[in-house]
């Protein structure tokens, strides 16, 4: 038999609830918001690869998970630049012509 740490009454060792003031005996730590996986996401869609530390520091994810991640963000963000780089030449060879 352990105590309960709120009430202090007996409670069974295997019990996860005290059946007396209906506390959990194990309280999940609560995980920040900036970690939660929605905001990751909205982080990379605003700033890119400036989002990165928000999957690095995050306690939940895997160290392949962050990787894997971290591989995809510098990916898509090679192949960002090169559109916009590809674009940019475009159009200054339609002002060359305007002008």
């Amino acid at each position: 038999m352990k105590k309960c740490p709120y009430c202090a009454e007996e409670i069974q060792d295997d019990a996860v609830k005290c059946r007396y003031c209906g506390e959990f005996t194990e309280k999940k730590e609560k995980v920040k918001w900036y970690f939660s996986v929605y905001w990751v996401i909205i982080g990379f869609l605003c700033v890119g690869p400036l989002a990165l530390p928000l999957v690095w520091f995050n306690p939940r994810f895997s160290v392949k998970t962050k990787i894997i991640v971290t591989m995809a963000a510098i990916v898509l963000s090679y192949f960002i630049w090169l559109a916009v780089d590809k674009s940019l030449k475009t159009l200054d060879s339609y002002y060359n012509l305007a002008f």
